[in-house]
C-alpha cells in the first residue's frame, strides 16, 4: 500500500476520538500537543484519559458511540476493542469526507498514525506498508542518529533566539542529559560550562560554537559567581543563545536560582531545564535507594562545603544526628571527617553504615563501604555522593 505523507496542523481543530482503552491513550497526547480540541466518546477510558476529560484538556462523552458523531470533525481516530464499530465509525467519516485512523485494521483505515519521533524542531514520521514494529524500528533508528548527532540537521533558516538556557546536565554520563536539554545544548551559540558537567557533551557542538570554561575546580582555582553571571547576560544581549551547563541539577547546591536572578533582572529570556540531581542518581547507580519501604521514610540533601561549627554554616548537624532519615552528602570529602564527629557527638550511631559513590554513573565509579565512625579516615575523592544511613547498608551490587 502507498500513501501520500503529510502533516495536518490541527490547532483549535475539532477531532473525535472514539474508543477510551490504551491506544486511544497512547494517541491523544500527541493530539493535545497539536493543539486539537479533543471529544473523546466512549463508555469507560484509562485513568490517563479519566485525569485529561477531569483537568478540562479534552471533552469525554461517557457512552457508546453513535451515528451522527463524526459531524464537525476535521479528523477521527476509531481505537475501539470492537471491529465493527471501528468499520462504522470509518464508514461514517468516509461518507462524510473526514480522514479517519482505524487503529484496528490498517488496510481497511483511510489514513494511518505514523511512527513519529522529533528532536531539535526535526520531526520524522515513518510509514511501513501499514507494519507498525517496522516502523517504530525505523523511527527509533532515526530519532537515535538525529540525538546523537550522526545525522547534520543544519538550521537554513535562523536559530534559537537571543537567550539563555539554565541547563542539568545529569550526574555524569553524557547520556543522562535530558531530550529537552539536548535538543537546547544543540542549538547554543555559547556554551558556560563547569567541570562536573559530562565533557563528552561538548564534542557535540559546531566548531563555531564558544565554549566558556567556568570550572570552579574545589578548594582551587575558581571563577567567581558574578562573573560567570557576567558573561551570560553580556552574549545573552549581544543576541547569542547562551546554555549554562552544569552537572547534576543547578538548582541543587549549584546556584541556579543566582543564575536565573541575573537573567531575569538583566531582562534577558532564560529557560531552566532541570536535570538528574547526583544527590538522587548517584545512590542509585550504586544500588542504594534513598528511601525504601520498611527501611526509611525520610532523607535530607545536606552540602558539607562549609564544616560543622563554622560560622557560615546554616546546617542544624545536631538534628540530622537525632534524624533517622538517610543523609545524603554532596561536597562533603574535604569535610568529611569534621561531618562524622559531629553526627556522632549528636547521637547518630558511630555504627551507622556508609557508602561513599565516586564518579557516579561514569566508567570509573567507584564504591567504597565504611561505618560513620570510620569516614573521616576512610579513601574519598572528588567528585563523590556519601550516603549516611541504613539504606547504605543494603550491599546491593550493580
Amino acid at each position: 500500500m502507498s500513501v501520500y505523507e503529510v502533516g495536518l496542523r490541527l490547532e483549535g481543530k475539532a477531532v473525535l476520538v472514539v474508543g477510551g482503552g490504551t491506544i486511544a491513550a497512547r494517541r491523544v497526547p500527541r493530539l493535545l500537543e497539536a493543539g486539537a480540541r479533543v471529544r473523546l466518546v466512549a463508555p469507560e477510558v484509562t485513568t490517563t484519559l479519566g485525569d485529561y476529560a477531569e483537568a478540562g484538556e479534552l471533552h469525554w462523552e461517557r457512552r457508546p458511540w453513535a451515528s451522527g458523531d463524526t459531524a464537525g470533525a476535521w479528523f477521527v481516530l476509531a481505537a475501539t476493542d470492537d471491529p465493527a464499530v471501528n468499520a462504522a465509525v470509518a464508514a461514517e467519516a468516509e461518507a462524510d469526507r473526514i480522514w479517519c485512523v482505524r487503529a484496528d485494521d490498517a488496510e481497511a483505515s483511510g489514513a494511518w498514525t505514523l511512527a513519529r519521533a522529533a528532536f531539535d524542531g526535526v520531526s520524522v514520521a515513518v510509514a511501513a506498508s501499514g507494519d507498525p514494529g517496522r516502523a517504530a524500528a525505523v523511527r527509533d533508528a532515526v530519532a537515535e542518529r538525529l540525538r546523537s548527532g550522526e545525522i547534520d540537521a543544519p538550521r537554513t533558516r535562523g536559530g534559537h533566539a537571543p537567550g539563555v538556557a539554565l541547563i542539568g546536565a545529569g550526574p555524569g554520563d553524557a547520556d543522562l542529559i535530558t531530550l529537552r536539554g539536548l535538543e537546547l545544548l544543540r542549538q547554543a551559540e555559547v556554551v558556560v560550562s563547569d567541570r562536573l558537567a559530562p565533557q563528552a557533551l561538548l564534542d557535540l557542538l559546531a566548531d563555531d560554537v564558544e565554549v566558556v570554561d567556568a570550572a570552579k575546580l574545589p578548594y582551587g582555582r575558581h571563577t567567581t559567581q558574578e562573573q560567570i553571571n557576567a558573561v551570560m547576560v553580556e552574549r545573552a544581549l549581544a543576541g547569542r543563545f547562551v546554555v549554562r551547563l552544569k552537572g547534576g541539577d543547578g538548582f541543587v547546591f549549584g546556584r541556579g536560582a543566582e543564575e536565573l536572578d541575573a537573567c531575569i533582572e538583566a531582562g534577558v529570556p532564560v529557560e531552566v531545564v532541570p536535570g538528574l540531581s547526583s544527590s538522587i542518581a548517584g545512590p542509585a547507580a550504586a544500588g542504594i535507594s534513598v528511601t525504601e519501604r520498611g527501611i526509611v521514610h525520610d532523607f535530607t540533601v545536606v552540602t558539607g562545603h562549609v564544616p560543622p561549627g563554622d560560622a557560615k554554616s546554616r546546617v542544624n548537624w545536631d538534628a540530622l544526628a537525632k534524624s533517622n532519615g538517610t543523609l545524603v552528602l554532596l561536597m562533603a570529602v574535604k569535610n568529611r571527617a569534621a561531618i562524622a564527629e559531629a553526627l556522632i557527638a549528636g547521637g547518630r550511631d558511630a555504627g551507622s553504615p556508609v557508602r561513599v559513590v565516586e564518579n557516579a554513573t561514569t566508567k570509573n565509579q567507584t564504591v567504597r563501604a565504611c561505618t560513620l565512625a570510620e569516614l573521616g579516615s576512610s579513601e574519598a575523592h572528588h567528585p563523590a555522593v556519601i550516603v549516611i544511613g541504613a539504606v547504605a547498608g543494603r550491599g546491593r551490587e550493580l
